[in-house]
């Protein structure tokens, strides 16, 4: 019998060649697995399929936040040594949280100079690195009065994950590494699941009555770190801010009512809404509105109080991904259906296919 409990039950085989570097030709190109959980029957299409799957009074649920060009490079202005970094998110006016690597140690006090991959930026942003913080973050003063939003767009690139390996940012990269439902800034990496949809397929899935919700979940550094240790329960889930506004949270209710399913876009989203209704005591039915940061680790054996169908792309073995996963769908189902995708040469990862699990 296999021990849930070993983050070492979460690993599988996973020949290189399958992960994906680059994005299907078309968003809605990619593969769908279809997981059937009361059947225990897997079956396999491509994304548009996913319209047939909704039932009348579903409601789907999207992550609308919007990725930042959170990719930094640069040098020490003391040594030139060069440091490459992530902006992680702004601790108030004028302050960053960074993190990054370079050569040696950095000290309280130093300072940056970020360059940009832009020609037509010439001078660089200096940044004082003003305070260490736990987890090799920095707290950073940058030295411009302009909005963090618009630096960032001077001066960073796309955070692709790091086994997308690009010497330089392309053009497309900035467009296709967000989903087309994309409004709040501040994640450091995509919420997946949702790059695969279009316009036409959300135009498709409004035609068959089902209505459309978005909570927003900012992806942060948690998305690169790797889990360290044996037991799941000794590890612990970096925090990241999510937010279920009022009119998501009354058309679950709605949802709820009409005995329809809450169909969730990417783990992203089940955490928000599971974190939100974790956070109130309640389930589906009387959620209300609610944001704030959540360390939600979901593994089996989890009871879902809101997610009742969920579409997700194929994840790192031995990642809280695909422990979430397994929370849902079932782990001897979720095994098997891993099996088939390689076997069936689907693509893995951020830029792979995709799998609803109803």
């Amino acid at each position: 019998m296999t021990d849930l409990d070993r983050l070492s039950a979460y690993d599988y085989a996973l020949p290189p060649e399958l992960i994906a570097h680059e994005p299907a030709e078309r968003r809605d190109a990619s593969r769908l697995m279809l997981v059937d959980r009361a059947a225990g029957a897997i079956r396999h299409e491509t994304f548009p399929a996913l319209v047939d799957q909704f039932r009348p009074g579903d409601c789907l649920i999207l992550n609308d936040t919007r990725v930042l060009p959170a990719k930094l490079h640069g040098f020490r202005t003391a040594t030139g040594g060069k440091w490459d970094g992530l902006f992680l998110r702004e601790d108030s006016p004028g302050r960053w949280i960074l993190i990054g690597q370079t050569r040696g140690r950095l000290q309280e006090g130093e300072t940056l100079d970020l360059v940009s991959s832009d020609p037509a930026v010439a001078t660089p942003l200096r940044v004082t690195l003003a305070e260490r913080r736990d987890g090799g973050e920095w707290l950073a003063e940058p030295h411009s009065t302009d909005s963090f939003l618009s630096l960032l767009d001077r001066y960073g690139a796309v955070p692709l994950p790091p086994y997308i390996e690009r010497a330089e940012e392309r053009a497309e990269d900035r467009e296709r590494y967000q989903t087309r439902f994309a409004r709040h800034p501040g994640s450091v990496a995509a919420p997946t699941a949702g790059l695969h949809f279009t316009d036409d397929v959300l135009a498709a899935i409004r035609a068959k009555g089902i209505e459309i919700g978005y909570v927003t979940l900012h992806v942060g550094l948690g998305t690169f770190r790797p889990v360290s240790a044996e037991q799941l329960a000794d590890h612990a889930m970096h925090s990241e801010w999510c937010g279920l506004p009022e009119e998501t949270s009354a058309l679950i209710q709605r949802t709820r009512a009409a005995e329809g399913r809450v169909v969730a876009v990417g783990t992203t989203s089940v955490r928000t809404l599971e974190s939100a209704a974790a956070a109130q005591n309640v389930d589906a039915g009387e959620l209300a509105p609610w944001s704030g940061d959540t360390r939600l680790f979901i593994r089996p054996p989890y009871r879902f109080r809101v997610v009742d169908a969920m579409l997700t792309n194929f994840h790192l073995p031995k990642s809280t991904l695909i422990v979430l996963v397994c929370a849902r769908a079932g782990y001897d189902l979720t095994m098997q259906a891993y099996r088939e995708a390689v076997e069936n040469r689907y693509r893995f990862f951020s830029y792979g296919d995709a799998m609803f699990i109803q």
